[in-house]
Order: C-alpha cells, then sequence, then structure tokens
C-alpha cells in the first residue's frame, strides 16, 4: 500500500474529520493520560484550523490539517526508506505537487525538524472543492513490507474505518477488553453519555473529561 491507495479510499473531508474526532473521544476515555494516547484530536489548533493527529510513541506519526481550503495530510514513518533523514530531504514527489492553498501546512515549522525539514514520507491532500484526494507523482522504492512511505500503517484507522477495526486494534494497544457497542455509538457521532464512558473505563466518569471533550468538539450530555 501506499499513499495513492489510501488516496482512493478515504471519505470526503467531513465524514474524515468527524471520524477522527471519534477516534479522539474513544483515546480520551480508553487513556486518560493524553501523553499516552494515540490519535488526538484540537478542534481549535489555530483560529481557523483544526487538526487530527497520531503518535505511536516510536517515532511514527500523522497530522491531518482541516481548514476552510480543505484538508492536508501529512505522514512519517521514521523506518521508511523514503525518511527525508535517508537522503538530502523530503522524497522527490512527496511534496512537490502540494498546491499553493496548503503550502503553509508543508512549512509548518510542528510539521519539520528543528532545521526547518519537512519530517513527512507521506502526503496528500483534497481541497474542499475538489472531488478526490490527491497525491504527488512518485517513484517509490522497494520495501519488503510492501509498505514503502509507511501509509498501510500509519493511516490504517483511517482506511479502515469500521467499529471492528477500532476495537480489535484498541484491544491490542491498550490490552484491555473495548465494548464494541460503545465503540459504534462514538463512531456514529452519537452524544457521549455516562454509559457509554462506564462501557469503556469503568474507573472514570463523563465530568472527568469534561476539558478532553471541548478541546475536540465532541458532545456530551
Amino acid at each position: 500500500m501506499t499513499v495513492h491507495d489510501v488516496a482512493r479510499v478515504l471519505p470526503e473531508i467531513e465524514v474524515l474529520r468527524e471520524h477522527c474526532r471519534s477516534l479522539a473521544v474513544l483515546e480520551a476515555v480508553l487513556s486518560p493520560d493524553w501523553e499516552s494516547r494515540y490519535c488526538s484530536f484540537d478542534d481549535h489548533w489555530s483560529e481557523e484550523e483544526s487538526m487530527a493527529s497520531m503518535r505511536d510513541g516510536s517515532g511514527n506519526e500523522y497530522a491531518i490539517v482541516f481548514s476552510a481550503a480543505g484538508a492536508y495530510v501529512r505522514g512519517f514513518d521514521h523506518e521508511s526508506p523514503m525518511s527525508p533523514y535517508a537522503g538530502d530531504g523530503p522524497w522527490p514527489g512527496v511534496l512537490d505537487e502540494v498546491p499553493e492553498v496548503f503550502r503553509p501546512c508543508v512549512e509548518e515549522p510542528a510539521f519539520g525538524d528543528e532545521d526547518g525539514m519537512p519530517v513527512v514520507t507521506a502526503c496528500l491532500w483534497r481541497q474542499a472543492d475538489g472531488e478526490s484526494w490527491s497525491a504527488g507523482t512518485i517513484d517509490f522504492p522497494e520495501r519488503g513490507n510492501g509498505d514503502p512511505d509507511g501509509s498501510r500503517y500509519l493511516f490504517a484507522l483511517l482506511v479502515d474505518r469500521s467499529p471492528e477495526a477500532f476495537q480489535e486494534w484498541a484491544e491490542d494497544y491498550y490490552e484491555v477488553p473495548v465494548d464494541l457497542a460503545a465503540v459504534r455509538h462514538v463512531f456514529a457521532s452519537r452524544p457521549l453519555t455516562e454509559e457509554v464512558v462506564r462501557a469503556l473505563n469503568p474507573e472514570i466518569a463523563l465530568a472527568d473529561l469534561a476539558e478532553d471533550i471541548a478541546g475536540i468538539g465532541y458532545s456530551a450530555r
């Protein structure tokens, strides 16, 4: 799988945004400690932008910036042969065709290292009036696991957006049982309730999540 395969299966921008919110809410319930979470969502990353993000604790990550311009996706697999640290910067084609409207994201300091180099192995975008997701023209290197730019690993929970996929992933990642009905409730963007929270994590209450819920921009009752 490459970023081109991901571009073919990602949903419309608003559907992806709400899915990312749901992932972040589920993670907030399962992992009250923000530093230990895999997926997050900041509804007010800037005055005009929100951002979904993933960090696996091993140096792999993604960020999705949602704005009036559309959505910009940056992924980084630190073991990819396409890592900018394996050559003289980002792999040819990864960023070369990013539209001008998303260039501020390419140059965003939070997405680069201390020297200002973009930390990226996979990039795709969709403009607000666009009909599909796009990625650059890339000559991918060989990689034994068939995942040259890290897309298969990085975007797994965005490609398979089923409650069952999240349940399987979360039970493996957090090593706890995960209630499938509760996951389905959140994936349907229904308001978070005390019952759903308790089903996922009996050690916390809905009130404990007030700040997280507000930051994510999710509804609760």
